[in-house]
């Protein structure tokens, strides 16, 4: 009985095999006529239009020409030759935040994306810094980016009163045909808040279609009553055409709107409307409603699905709920289940964006957090069928020789995903002042750390982190949920994405350079997550170097520690020498590691009143401030080992001096190892390969300092 079930089971699970092969192969040899026929009935049977004030449009419709309706998605996307003709977006971005918000929409289209990318970023300075240094250390294959100074061009709409809370950026998006390059003909133009479903080439192919009809503008309806004006009683909305448009995503005709003197089109209606309106509640969006009431045959009306709306008041469930989604390779799943569709652009219109609370918003929230959580580096694939038109073409790292068993120490040449300023930042050094940055570099396991840290440091920090897309995300949420950092924007932070699937050394000293590069003030503290500094540490520091003139002069921070979890952490310098005594502190790594601060002679240290000078020796790695434009650390040390250690012997090598400072000091928290330094304890290769990047450091030395640099061979 036993066999005859279990042969059963074996047939069942064969058949399935074979249905799934035979689906498979239906799906890549299946007859395209069929499918045409099948795609028909499913968008006939749902095709309505703007009948009534009730319904919105699910299907394009401009001047009584029919367009068939269709939900697109991904499978849909024939692999013709016009699949590889670069694909032009315009986005606006501005500020800390929006340039983090966008990265969503940026990872949505670059997952379904068939078609090469340009991207034309319309910014502020913050914003270009941010986008440009992503984009080039994410290293997209077949994506291109321009960056335009929204100061170029905010003269062009300063007239205008702006009440929406994206201000001059909020109508940035009326300038784009005299921003964008001429040669540019067409573009499509979207928020920074939207993810995408499919295959953005199927929303630029539209274009073609308005274009052959003449239509300059290609426009969603707006999902709610607003321009009806029965939203809010007695308050006059600006000229719409029924419910209006959205401007959140937008089809350009570029030339042709240039042909019709489009700044000056806008611009006297915008005026005209002004004069009753006073400002414009919601941006670009009304003065473009405005010109397409005043000329409405300019305007392409797209159907809704392509810019799903999620505000208080929105009607777009009539743009998904019910609407069948056909899948070629799902087709019986489709027949069987009736696939509901979820639009192909969702768009988080409302002031509370993701928070907002509406129907099926959890279902939205959820394909929000896969795009906010995917790794970026798995984006980074080639297109399989256009590489010809790679507008970026440099390696992720160098190669690998799996030959060589140091291949790991070696990948140094890395180009890491890094997004500086993550969060709101609001620091800059006062005119005539001198200030001293934290600088520091953790990952995600030392996140517990950064509420003591700021409770020690009242000054500006930079922070570099390793962390997954995940981990990002989770730490997002930990920033602005703390009491303590959610307060304070002096502290920037500059994520350095981690693969999920990496296994390679913990870059250290490229977090380093990244928090170091990113300090905007003339000092720095170079520091670890795990020391807390002593209290009123930066005012003393401030007050120090006010006044310093050297440009090579090195103040050291006397390091501590303790093996005890909790601590009372000592008031003063008397307080230290008492625990000192008492056994509660030690002197940093006494017991494992003395040569590493042994020459800031902790002796002299205990009687000192002023700074005194020391003198550089064998794996000294003091803990120092010194001036922000110091040499960068070399990234060729990963891992632990030698990362600071190199640092401060090329510091001593170009004549920097070394001075202790006599009242403040650091102490190191106790926590787990890392899983580097228990490779360098117990892995006999790792510590050969440490010493031949040593090796090789030195020599590099005395080859760029010459006989001066003996010294440091010997060692």
């Amino acid at each position: 009985m036993k066999r005859r079930v279990f042969a059963r089971r074996r047939q069942l699970v064969t058949f399935l095999l074979i249905c799934g092969l035979l689906l498979s192969l239906w799906y890549i040899f299946g007859s395209a006529h069929h499918i045409e026929q099948l795609d028909r009935v499913v968008s006939d049977s749902k095709q309505t239009r703007l009948s009534s004030p009730g319904k919105l449009h699910t299907a394009a419709s401009n001047n009584n020409v029919s367009n068939q309706s269709r939900i697109y998605n991904y499978f849909d996307l024939p692999l013709t030759t016009d699949s590889c003709q670069v694909i032009h977006i315009a986005i606006v971005v501005a500020g800390y935040n929006t340039s983090r918000d966008v990265v969503v929409l940026i990872k949505s289209i670059l997952f379904y994306r068939r078609s090469p990318l340009h991207f034309h970023f319309i910014t502020d300075q913050i914003a270009r810094h941010i986008l440009n240094t992503l984009f080039h250390s994410w290293q997209l294959p077949s994506v291109n980016t321009s960056y335009y100074k929204v100061d170029d061009y905010a003269a062009r709409v300063t007239m205008i009163d702006n009440a929406h809370y994206s201000g001059v950026y909020g109508l940035m998006k009326l300038v784009l045909p005299e921003a964008l390059p001429v040669s540019l003909s067409q573009v499509i133009v979207l928020d920074t808040d939207l993810t995408f479903t499919t295959d953005v080439t199927l929303l630029w192919r539209i274009m073609s279609k308005m274009k052959g009809l003449s239509k300059l503008l290609g426009l969603v309806e707006n999902q709610s009553d607003w321009y009806l004006g029965t939203l809010w009683r007695n308050y006059k909305v600006w000229p719409a055409i029924g419910r209006g448009f959205n401007t959140g995503v937008m089809l350009m005709d570029l030339t042709g709107l240039r042909s019709i003197n489009w700044y000056h089109t806008w611009n006297s209606i915008a005026m005209r409307v002004l004069k009753v309106k006073q400002s414009t509640p919601l941006a670009d969006q009304d003065i473009i409603n405005a010109v397409i009431k005043h000329y409405p045959d300019i305007h392409y009306i797209i159907p809704c699905y392509w810019n799903v709306q999620l505000s208080e008041h929105s009607l777009s469930e009539d743009c998904y709920h019910g609407e069948h989604q056909y899948k070629r390779f799902h087709y019986i799943l489709y027949v069987l289940l009736m696939e509901v569709t979820w639009g192909q652009v969702i768009h988080w219109n409302s002031p509370l964006k993701t928070h907002v609370d509406i129907k099926h918003v959890e279902h939205f929230r959820h394909l929000h957090n896969i795009f906010m959580q995917l790794d970026g580096s798995q984006l980074r694939s080639p297109l399989l069928f256009c590489g010809q038109h790679d507008d970026v073409t440099s390696n992720i790292s160098s190669k690998v020789n799996n030959s060589d068993h140091c291949w790991q120490f070696t990948q140094h040449t890395t180009l890491y995903r890094t997004h500086p300023y993550f969060i709101h930042y609001n620091y800059k050094q006062p005119a005539g002042h001198t200030d001293v940055t934290l600088v520091a570099q953790l990952s995600h396991d030392r996140l517990h750390m950064l509420e003591a840290l700021c409770d020690h440091w009242e000054g500006p920090i930079s922070l570099s982190l390793y962390l997954t897309d995940p981990e990002a995300s989770h730490f997002l949420q930990l920033a602005t949920s703390s009491p303590v950092i959610s307060h304070r924007t002096n502290i920037a932070f500059h994520v350095v994405y981690k693969s999920i699937n990496d296994a390679g050394f913990y870059p250290v000293n490229y977090m380093r350079n990244v928090a170091l590069r990113h300090a905007n003030t003339q000092y720095v503290f170079l520091s670890d997550i795990d020391f807390l500094p002593s209290y009123g540490l930066h005012d003393y520091l401030k007050g120090l170097v006010k006044d310093e003139i050297s440009e090579r002069k090195i103040f050291v921070i006397p390091a501590f520690e303790t093996l005890r979890y909790r601590l009372e952490f000592p008031s003063d310098k008397l307080s230290l020498l008492r625990m000192l005594d008492e056994g509660t502190l030690y002197t940093f790594r006494y017991h494992v590691w003395k040569r590493g601060h042994s020459a800031t002679d902790y002796a002299k240290w205990r009687t000192a009143v002023n700074p005194y000078k020391v003198e550089w020796s064998p794996d000294y790695e003091p803990y120092i401030v010194v001036r922000s434009d110091v040499p960068l650390y070399d990234t060729q040390f990963v891992g632990f080992g030698w990362n600071k250690v190199s640092h401060i012997m090329r510091l001593d090598a170009m004549g920097y001096q070394f001075h202790v400072i006599p009242d403040h000091f650091i102490i190191h928290i106790p926590h787990s190892p890392s899983l580097d330094i228990s490779m360098f304890r117990s892995n006999p290769h790792y510590r050969q390969c440490l010493q031949r990047i040593k090796n090789q450091f030195q020599r590099n030395l005395v080859k760029e300092f010459g006989s001066d640099a003996f010294k440091y061979l010997t060692r």
